[in-house]
């Protein structure tokens, strides 16, 4: 009896212990806002949410890409290689990708090169976070990269071609896309389903009111006299036929 008693107190113990855990984890998360990051010179002048046209006026030489069906455009600016640009205003820096939705920046992504004072991952993140003001909640982000996601926003480093790669994502704009994509899959597989409803020419009965689409044949041979056709199912419906039973 008293060895039961004893396992469920250590139950109930455990349960609490990791009710407590729970809590505090989720205490401890990043509840930073974007709105609340002020802009480091490590972002070299950009700021997640300014227009092409600040971005213009920041890179003049700058060329913005085709706006996709969702708003989204994307660019490329390469003060290493570009000679336009001068290179002393981007020390440190090998390329710039920024992707703009609806005319707003909404990722920031820079490649720094061997140069740069901070030149490994761990120095990179223990640098920005000092910087920013950072909680220490950064997580593994693939080989040897590290990631930290905050209330509406997500800040990526990892190493590319000898160089810090630092990545900051608006995450509101990242799931607006999403939905947006999603929206369009849902009406283009739904123009399908209709289309595949349709045909050249339906069969229907005029007695019957009933109109036969592909591949449903009628039981019954329809008379001469009270056969007709649709051009689609939506002509068919909107004369007053109903779809046969047998092709439901």
């Amino acid at each position: 009896m008293k060895r039961k008693w004893f396992c469920a107190l250590l139950a109930s113990s455990i349960l609490v212990v990791l009710a407590h855990v729970e809590v505090y984890a989720q205490a401890s998360a990043c509840q930073l806002k974007l709105a609340e990051l002020f802009q480091p010179s490590e972002f070299m002048g950009f700021h997640l949410g300014m227009t092409k046209e600040q971005v213009k006026t920041r890179v003049p030489q700058v060329a913005f890409g085709p706006t996709d069906d969702f708003g989204v455009s994307k660019t490329t600016i390469n003060p290493d290689f570009d000679p336009r640009i001068d290179k002393a205003t981007f020390m440190g820096v090998r390329s710039i990708s920024l992707d703009f939705l609806d005319g707003r920046l909404t990722t920031l992504w820079l490649g720094y090169d061997s140069t740069f004072k901070w030149k490994t991952v761990d120095a990179f993140v223990s640098g920005l976070s000092q910087s920013l003001k950072l909680p220490a909640e950064w997580d593994s982000w693939k080989v040897r990269g590290q990631q930290l996601r905050c209330a509406d926003f997500l800040m990526t480093v990892n190493i590319v071609a000898e160089g810090p790669s630092f990545r900051l994502l608006d995450l509101s704009a990242d799931d607006l896309i999403a939905s947006r994509r999603a929206a369009k899959e849902e009406a283009e597989e739904a123009s399908a389903a209709e289309e595949s409803e349709e045909t050249d020419s339906l069969i229907a009965d005029k007695s019957s009111k009933t109109y036969y689409v592909a591949d449903c044949v009628p039981k019954n041979l329809i008379a001469d006299a009270d056969r007709t056709s649709f051009k689609s199912v939506a002509d068919a419906e909107r004369a007053g036929y109903k779809k046969a039973k047998e092709c439901r």
